[in-house]
């Protein structure tokens, strides 16, 4: 469960624009705005290695203090590099002990299934509604021994006391196949090559149609031509 003491001392920001975020990111420091329960937002500057640590963990429950002020927040929305490890930006919504929120919550396996079988995770997360101050790390689901042909949904979800299924019940999060043997496989990608060797026998009769086609037209304009 997520616990307040991921704190992180933040800085009021006065400057604004992409030149001062990228001046901010330079100083290993990641902007951020703070906003809601109709409070204006408030721009501010987040330590850089401590906020990255702290985001690790999925719907990480933080305490931002701003001048000397705790407040409670989670953040709603990341901007990461597409390359570099480096957080560009932070939504932090502001949320009040007791209060309940949104959240998607991740989902793991754990156990082996029957042998001869394949187990897919249909849904990576769960979206549920629990209180701010207990929103689970992730949902453990069991699939030890499961033959093929078990689906487990989301209402089969063992959730933590007083957390809400926000997502339909009949989401299909597990499904167990049966694992295709070596002889199928090797039928399928055999029919596969064999359907795609007619398919470019087919382009290749319709080029070479084509072609001579082409070449009668020509043979054609040549002879009116003379």
């Amino acid at each position: 469960m997520s616990d307040h003491d991921l704190k992180l001392v933040a800085e009021k920001r006065t400057q604004f624009g992409k030149g001062a975020a990228r001046k901010i990111r330079r100083d290993h420091k990641i902007p951020a705005v703070m906003y809601g329960h109709g409070a204006e937002p408030v721009h501010i500057t987040l330590p850089g290695h401590d906020t990255m640590m702290a985001l690790k963990t999925a719907n990480a429950l933080l305490t931002i203090v701003v001048d000397g002020d705790e407040q409670l927040a989670l953040a709603k929305d990341v901007q990461r590099d597409p390359i570099k490890p480096v957080i560009e930006h932070v939504d932090l919504v502001i949320v009040r002990k007791g209060e309940k929120v949104t959240v998607d919550v991740p989902v793991h396996l754990e156990g082996e299934a029957a042998p001869e079988t394949v187990v897919t995770l249909d849904a990576q997360t769960l979206q549920l509604e629990v209180e701010a101050t207990h929103i689970p790390e992730n949902l453990v689901v069991s699939v030890e021994g499961l033959e093929a042909g078990t689906q487990i949904k989301a209402s089969d979800v063992e959730l933590p006391r007083g957390a809400a299924l926000v997502v339909d019940e009949e989401t299909l999060v597990v499904n167990v196949t049966q694992q295709i043997s070596q002889e199928e496989l090797e039928s399928e990608l055999a029919e596969a090559e064999e359907e795609a060797g007619i398919e470019r026998e087919e382009s290749e009769e319709a080029a070479e149609g084509g072609e001579s086609a082409e070449s009668a037209e020509a043979a054609e304009g040549e002879s009116a031509e003379a």
